[in-house]
């Protein structure tokens, strides 16, 4: 007997350091629902123990504890009561030992809901490929983004390839963004890739079970009941996630989800509003939205409600490239029903060139526009046709999408995986309404085309001069000083047809366009004054023509004896 209390004593330092090595962490810590006054710590560990979070204001001083006493490997804390816009720093282990925390171990609680702070946002989409080309555009941001805290990050579906597989989270999530999953909260959607293992309509799988997702509104926004869709505040922003892998196509599910889109939509006051899923309305990258019916049927069940709302920006992925919109509203056909009413601005939105895309209502408000962005290109790019009449830019090229909101204005750049600017625009919102311009007409010279227009507005700074060749994808080609009531087009080729609209502008606003007017350049007569914008300047030479026509023949007629 005594000889077994020894040989006991003797091993039990090596079975306590054996105990400790075996409680090790190997997933996060990794963080969830961030709001003004809460914070959800996550770890994994490889063997079932209690529960603990030290947190505090400083790094050496972490005098705040939660704890869960129930021993499980899959580990989750609530921090409530917390304050706005303050940083914490944590760490996470058990009742006995903390396995994880340091100086690089902190959030920041995000402002209160409708406050007007700058925040950054990262939105990544089918990232999911655990390969360099993910880890090349994480290492851009990285670099592009240096000290400035990323506030929120966005996932946009197939976060994990092929199937969405806890091991492929694994390889593909926890593995590539340690350092951002344990500072700042990520937001996911979910993917069709992410379906092969998961289940909306069930709440199971991997994605369910990686992820806590708002369900009762405690993120701000109406409760949805579920984790598949839901909306989160946070500072003036207010974010919707829809299911478009799953529920959309489920007869009753799909209608409770746009149900509940309404009714969140109608609740929320927020300046901003920005939605994101995994099937894009507009591409013609990877996918094709005009032949893709699960892409046809998001663009008539969505898009209506979000205008109506006044929704601001969308973000999508699925298409494995990068494609970027007009300001656009209305469009909920095919490519080939696009028309210029539906082009709020055919410009790049960048303020130094073409000017920023400009929304007249400092906050939410109906079919003022949104831009819409494709961005699915974190992990891999895959061929398409890259025409989308739709697009003011389509690129098949690895990148990110970084956000910026600031108080009325939002700035959103697409960052190549090599960390350079490949697109960028802004949307204000606040902005003057200047008067339109009128009477436009043109004219070709036999080597140009003259337009001519009556200035209305008082306040412009420029005149922003469109072209088209269809009446449907508009290009600006030149800004015209302030007062300016005349503009010579030498860039046109005989033998064709071309649309022109004008608007005025300022740097705090835009006018509506004026009318479109339709010249052919083959002949030397002006084209008419057309006050509505759907009826070309072609047509009404037309009808002049068959008017002139008539009354010749009723000369004749009279003449004759």
């Amino acid at each position: 007997m005594k000889r077994r209390l020894f040989l006991f004593a003797a091993a039990l330092p090596l079975i306590l350091a054996t105990a400790a090595q075996a409680q090790q962490i190997t997933r996060g810590p990794y963080l969830q629902q961030g709001t003004a006054h809460r914070m959800i710590v996550r770890w994994r560990t490889d063997i079932p123990t209690d529960s603990r979070v030290d947190y505090g204001l400083s790094a050496g001083d972490l005098s705040e504890r939660e704890m869960v006493g129930t021993p499980t490997t899959e580990h989750e804390i609530v921090l409530s009561g917390l304050t706005p816009e303050t940083r914490y720093y944590y760490a996470v282990g058990t009742g006995e030992a903390i396995l994880a925390g340091g100086p690089d171990f902190s959030f920041v609680t995000a402002p209160l809901p409708g406050t007007p702070r700058p925040i950054r946002i990262w939105a990544i989409g089918d990232a999911g490929t655990a390969n360099d080309n993910q880890r090349a555009v994480r290492d851009a941001y990285v670099a592009f983004t240096g000290q400035r805290h990323t506030d929120l990050w966005l996932m946009l579906g197939d976060n994990a390839y092929d199937d969405g597989t806890d091991a492929q989270y694994q390889a593909a999530v926890f593995e590539i963004y340690p350092a951002l999953l344990r500072t700042s909260a990520v937001w996911p959607t979910f993917g069709n890739h992410d379906s092969h293992a998961s289940s909306a309509l069930a709440q199971r799988g991997p994605y369910f079970e990686i992820f806590t997702l708002p369900t009762r509104g405690e993120a701000g926004g109406v409760a949805s009941g579920t984790e598949a869709y839901y909306a989160f505040d946070y500072a003036n922003v207010h974010f919707v996630c829809l299911d478009s892998s799953e529920t959309a196509y489920v007869p009753g599910a799909n209608t409770t989800m746009l149900e509940w889109l309404t009714e969140d939509l109608r609740a929320t006051d927020q300046r901003w509003i920005i939605a994101f899923w995994h099937h894009p309305p507009y591409s013609k990258g990877s996918h094709d939205s005009d032949l893709d019916p699960t892409l046809a049927q998001i663009r008539h069940s969505f898009l209506p409600i979000l205008e109506d709302a006044g929704v601001d920006l969308v973000l999508s992925g699925h298409s494995h490239s990068y494609e970027r919109s007009f300001l656009l509203d209305g469009h909920y056909g095919n490519s080939e029903t696009l028309d210029a009413s539906m082009i709020l601005d055919a410009g790049n939105g960048r303020p130094e060139e073409e000017g920023s895309y400009k929304k007249p209502t400092d906050g939410i408000a109906p079919h003022e526009g949104a831009v819409y962005v494709v961005a699915g290109s974190s992990g891999k790019t895959s061929d398409g046709k890259f025409d989308h009449e739709a697009m003011y830019v389509s690129l098949e090229e690895l990148g990110s999408l970084v956000i910026d909101v600031a108080g009325s204005v939002l700035t959103a750049t697409f960052l190549d995986d090599h960390g350079d600017i490949r697109d960028t625009f802004t949307i204000e919102k606040g902005t003057e309404r200047l008067t339109a311009p009128e009477g436009l007409s043109a004219t070709f010279t036999g080597e140009a085309v003259e337009l001519t227009w009556q200035d209305r507005s008082s306040n412009e700074t420029f005149f922003k001069i469109e072209r088209s060749r269809d009446d449907n994808r508009w290009g600006v080609i030149a800004l015209a000083d302030a007062d300016a009531t005349h503009f010579v087009d030498s860039a046109v080729e005989t033998g064709e047809t071309y649309f022109y609209r004008i608007r005025a502008g300022s740097d705090t606003g835009n006018s509506p366009y004026s009318g479109i007017v339709t010249v052919e350049t083959g002949r030397g007569s002006p084209c008419g004054f057309v006050s509505d914008p759907r009826v070309g300047g072609s047509a009404l030479l037309l009808a002049l023509a068959l008017l002139l026509l008539l009354a010749t023949a009723l000369r004749r007629r009279l003449l004759l004896p």
